[in-house]
């Protein structure tokens, strides 16, 4: 009998008594590792989820976690691979689960891992997706341009400049993005103070063609509201702080008029930025801490388009190269 769970997509219910054991998962993740509230929403959900699916299929919980076996983890994963999930959001709720055990084993709560015998599934490596240099550039001077008509002159076309400017000029997350403060600005050294994942600060540089806009933006936001050096940085027409969906909305629509592909959101402007830094020869550890990334293996995709475009030059131009 299908979840019904996991199958209509509706808030799934978590046996009782596993409460006090993932209250305290949560806690741990909180405020000992430290993961962002957008990370905690993610793992509460698929744990709900797997012991939802353990309460049915074989009346287990987390309140008995010993009783598990790697048959029952693999028994969701089926389920899941069947109910039309796809395979990268299986593997992570299968690392969200061996999350779990680790604290489990640490708490003294579990002696084994169910999940060492089962295998995350193999997925095709998605590149990022990413602009050329010349759509984007076109864009950012195009920004530039835009007839204003508005209640506070040039606030919204400078608002939207910032925002663009920001993902690619300094390769911001859109969390990272929607948090900035006026605070975090160091005019004097030309640097932003970014908190990224996990609370993890970092300081990264920009150029004046940014602090220019930045600087008239600014201007423009104090006369629509009162700043505060605090507050948000970034503000809709209505004043309030920007939310994740206005940001994704705001870029798709401009980006949209410099590509046709699909999917180009904030993300792929951050992308941009990595992939062009690299493309230009910059060190891996730079573009790596620039970026916020934990592991360099997380930075090293960015290597694949400036691999490629070597080989293209190597096939064009070298003797030995094999082309007819």
């Amino acid at each position: 009998m299908p979840h019904s769970a996991s199958s209509n997509g509706s808030e799934p219910t978590t046996p009782s008594g596993a409460a006090p054991v993932l209250a305290r998962f949560e806690r741990w993740l909180r405020y000992e590792k430290r993961y962002s509230p957008h990370t905690l929403t993610a793992y509460r959900k698929d744990l709900q989820q797997f012991f939802a699916f353990l309460s049915e299929r074989f009346s287990l919980g987390a309140d008995a976690p010993k009783a598990i076996q790697h048959r029952h983890v693999r028994s969701w994963m089926v389920f899941l691979l069947e109910a039309g999930t796809g395979e990268r959001s299986v593997g992570r709720k299968l690392s969200t689960l061996k999350t779990f055990w680790r604290f489990l084993q640490r708490e003294g709560l579990a002696d084994q891992d169910p999940c060492a015998k089962v295998s995350i599934p193999r997925t095709a490596k998605r590149l990022p997706k990413s602009l050329p240099q010349e759509p984007l550039g076109q864009l950012l001077e195009a920004m530039r341009q835009v007839p204003e008509d508005e209640p506070v002159p040039g606030f919204s076309n400078l608002r939207d400049r910032c925002v663009l400017e920001l993902l690619y000029g300094c390769g911001l997350r859109r969390a990272e993005l929607i948090g900035l403060r006026h605070a975090d600005i160091d005019w004097s050294n030309g640097q932003l103070r970014i908190r990224g994942k996990g609370s993890k600060e970092r300081l990264v540089p920009f150029g004046r063609t940014l602090s220019e806009t930045v600087a008239s933006y600014w201007a423009a936001r104090k006369r629509l509201v009162e700043a505060s050096p605090e507050g948000a940085l970034l503000l809709t027409d209505k004043g309030k702080p920007l939310y994740p969906s206005w940001v994704y909305r705001m870029v798709r629509r401009c980006v949209s008029s410099v590509s046709a592909a699909e999917g180009l959101g904030p993300h792929a402007l951050r992308h941009s930025f990595a992939t062009h830094l690299a493309d230009a020869g910059a060190d891996l550890n730079a573009i790596k801490a620039l970026l916020g990334h934990s592991s360099l293996a997380s930075t090293q995709v960015y290597t694949h388009n400036s691999i490629e475009r070597l080989r293209a030059v190597h096939e064009q131009a070298h003797p030995r190269s094999g082309k007819a």
